[in-house]
């Protein structure tokens, strides 16, 4: 029913209330909330020490540390994907609590600006700042702030060092954890600031049991052969292997995930192109080798991809004598640092595969 009123068109519709609003404007966001996919890298990845696969020593040591609240500065290094970030993050918020860690924590890593200025004003204001506050659960919280440089081996050598002076004159307020691939390339007086710990490549045992349990909680269809698959072409990177395992996932749709969905996803080149190159070799002919490696180029292998393959191989093939082995890997490292250097990725090949060749053909 409607009244009109002096030319007024006036609803006897009840108004959309601020409480029905509210309430639909949450429910909307509720509902996007729910719909957002994680990474499983991210979804999975450990939320307190003890979740952290395969790094005992480093593990016992934070445990005490975090029993008595109190820390040193730290040093992790070893291979990208064995937990160096997550091990900091999650013995972080055990320290803090969910309430205080985005408070007390300030992590850098090679994706931000991390030069000589940034450590003299970004690092150095944040570890100059006060702390207070007890966390809400009532457990002790450390008097101190932690700054996590994550790629700490990708800093400059003078960023480094003024780095230094503010790790000795914010030691009461500040704790600083430094994660790099390399431990060689920190120098020396940051090394011996930090009590180092080394991540071990992740054993296959390991990285096959958190690929499982990963399987099983996502219901992916995925036998053990391919698991185990899949732990070799991920090479004791536990992020890799996860990654690939979303990927595959998504690719196959909800069928079982076979060995030849994850080479695709890997970017390995396949068992019987790596035999056919063999194979040209060993036949003398450079016309042969000529058209493998352009087959090679053409399906879109990568160079360095091969020069892996093709190392590993040479190494386990019992057909040739050490003195021929070493003449081929002295060149699969030459060819590595020239394709790294951005050298042609064919005349490369071509030249790995005259050398490969002419070791082969000694035999005949």
């Amino acid at each position: 029913m409607q009244a009109f009123l002096k030319g007024t068109c006036i609803s006897t519709k009840p108004p959309l209330t601020k409480d029905r609003g509210v309430a639909a404007t949450a429910r909307s966001s509720g509902e996007n909330k729910k719909a957002k996919p994680v990474p499983w890298v991210e979804k999975y990845r450990p939320k307190c020490v003890d979740e952290v696969a395969f790094q005992e020593e480093v593990v016992a040591v934070l445990k005490k540390s975090l029993e008595g609240a109190d820390l040193p500065n730290l040093l992790f290094y070893g291979p990208p994907g064995t937990g160096k970030t997550s091990t900091i993050l999650a013995a972080a918020r055990e320290l803090f609590g969910p309430e205080l860690f985005r408070l007390r924590v300030l992590e850098l890593n090679a994706s931000d600006e991390r030069g000589i200025q940034v450590v003299r004003e970004k690092v150095k204001n944040f570890a100059q700042l006060t702390v207070s506050g007890s966390r809400s659960d009532g457990k002790p919280c450390p008097p101190f702030k932690i700054v996590i440089l994550d790629e700490a081996d990708s800093m400059t050598s003078a960023a480094q060092a003024a780095l230094r002076r503010t790790m000795e004159k914010e030691s009461k307020t500040t704790r600083f954890c430094l994660i790099c691939n390399y431990v060689s390339r920190i120098i020396e007086p940051l090394t011996s600031r930090c009590s180092k710990f080394r991540f071990k490549p992740l054993s296959d045992k390991i990285q096959q049991q958190r690929l499982l349990d990963i399987a099983d909680k996502e219901h992916v269809k995925i036998s053990n052969e391919g698991i185990a698959y899949l732990v070799k072409v991920s090479e004791g990177d536990l992020r890799k292997a996860i990654t690939f395992l979303q990927s595959a996932t998504r690719l196959t749709g909800g069928k079982e995930v076979t060995e030849k969905v994850i080479t695709d996803i890997a970017g390995v080149i396949p068992a019987k192109t790596i035999d056919g190159v063999f194979a040209a070799c060993q036949s003398g002919s450079f016309d042969k080798l000529e058209a493998v490696v352009k087959d090679l180029i053409d399906e879109g292998h990568a160079a360095t991809q091969l020069v892996n393959q093709l190392h590993d191989v040479v190494v386990e093939n019992d057909h040739l004598s050490d003195k021929q082995k070493s003449i081929i890997t002295e060149k699969l490292a030459e060819v590595d640092k020239c394709l790294a250097d951005g050298a042609d990725e064919y005349l490369q090949l071509i030249s790995l595969s005259a050398t490969v060749m002419q070791q082969l053909t000694q035999n005949c």
